[in-house]
């Protein structure tokens, strides 16, 4: 919406620019929260691990069976499901985070660009 408003401004009139506050703020929240972007990622690796580790403990758990059998016991198992539930919440916070991070570097870059054009004009 941000850009339509932007593009609704009649000629001649200033866009709103990203202040340095604004800027600052941004880069505070990268510094801030990289160790919560890093946590969130190596959760959701763990996980991915995991889930093959608990995979193989359940298959041996298994009574007799066929391979198809015991590898349908573990996929089936609440332990293997509760991981499942568990990765999905790692990588919707992973991301979450990622795309927070992504949308504070475009506000700084946009910062520097509106910068560096109004010292040329």
């Amino acid at each position: 919406m941000r850009g339509r408003e932007r593009g609704a401004k009649e000629q001649g009139e200033k866009e709103d620019m990203i202040t340095d506050e604004q800027a600052e703020r941004a880069s505070d929240f990268i510094r801030f929260n990289a160790d919560r972007a890093a946590a969130a990622k190596a959760n959701r690796i763990y996980l991915e691990e995991f889930r093959k580790s608990k995979k193989a403990i359940l298959i041996q758990q298994a009574d007799k069976g066929t391979v198809q059998e015991k590898e349908s016991f573990a996929y089936a198992h609440l332990d293997y499901i509760a991981i499942l539930e568990g990765l999905k919440a790692a990588v919707e916070e992973e991301e979450r985070l990622r795309w927070m991070m992504v949308a504070a570097q475009t506000k700084i870059e946009v910062w520097r660009t509106e910068n560096a054009n109004s010292r040329r004009g």
